[in-house]
């Protein structure tokens, strides 16, 4: 067991984050990279947009990553042992690109309610400040959800460009992991990342999130895996997890499933961005 010490969860639940807690080696990183580069060569465009999203359900690489039991000891820690994965996001940005990933707050448009759930950030390639890894804003989670402006900026890879003004960037911390680290971290945290000044890729591989059996979807539907104990409330629709990589009915649910998520993220927008 790798269940966090109580002084982890201490700093967790001062800080809003915890990182960095140790989960793979540099070779079962670099074995996800080069699943992710094996996709984009054989099924390309298949990462591009909402694509993005749900490579779990299509790829028993990522899938034996979302069930990893060092990952889920860690999460058991802070929401307990009814344990569903929830979604998955993969964030890659490539030299010379311009993306980012404005201040925000996870809590804010994705309608997961009570907020008993985490998301786990899972560096693929190193993330540091050269390459754009996260910043937090320590203790942000405490206080309500904040005001987010939507902005749609092409080179946000958030979907609606939501961003919260005016966040003191001296005032935030860089989350800075090796490949095969993980860092936790609260819904309601303001957390943002800058762009990719080094001349490799910076991968993010995203559980987002894992949640508590007792959190419902309040704005739509979700497809969730049972990763440990049980679901007590049954809210979600469950899915199987893949033995084959890229099989048609994998496809056709990640498809379904992507659908209703891009009605959760626009929920009451006008606009709709490429994400």
């Amino acid at each position: 067991m790798s269940n966090l010490s109580l002084e982890q969860i201490n700093k967790y639940k001062e800080d809003g984050y915890i990182a960095p807690i140790n989960v793979l080696s540099k070779d079962e990183a670099n074995e996800i990279r080069e699943e992710i580069e094996r996709i984009e060569k054989d099924w390309p465009n298949e990462l591009e947009g909402l694509g993005r999203n749900y490579i779990h359900l299509i790829s028993p690489i990522f899938d034996k990553v979302s069930h990893n039991p060092k990952i889920l000891d860690a999460v058991e820690s802070i929401i307990g042992k009814n344990i569903l994965v929830c979604g998955t996001t993969l964030f890659i940005k490539n030299p010379q690109e311009k993306g980012f990933v404005s201040f925000h707050q996870d809590a804010k448009y994705i309608g997961l309610e009570p907020h008993n759930w985490v998301t786990a950030w899972l560096a693929v390639t190193d993330a540091n400040e050269e390459n754009g890894c996260m910043r937090m804003w320590k203790g942000s989670h405490k206080e309500d959800l904040k005001f987010h402006n939507q902005k749609f900026d092409e080179n946000n890879l958030l979907t609606r460009g939501q961003t919260v003004e005016n966040v003191p960037i001296n005032e935030t911390t860089p989350v800075i992991l090796k490949a095969g680290q993980l860092s936790l971290h609260h819904p309601k945290i303001v957390h943002g990342s800058g762009l990719n000044k080094s001349k490799d890729r910076r991968i993010g591989f995203v559980i987002q999130s894992y949640i508590g059996s007792n959190v419902d979807q309040v704005l739509g539907k979700i497809y969730v895996q049972q990763a440990r104990g049980n679901d007590t409330f049954r809210y979600h629709e469950h899915v199987k997890r893949p033995t084959e990589l890229m099989n048609n009915h994998d496809i056709a649910t990640r498809k379904k499933a992507n659908e209703e998520l891009s009605k959760i993220f626009y929920s009451g927008s006008k606009k709709i961005g490429k994400y």
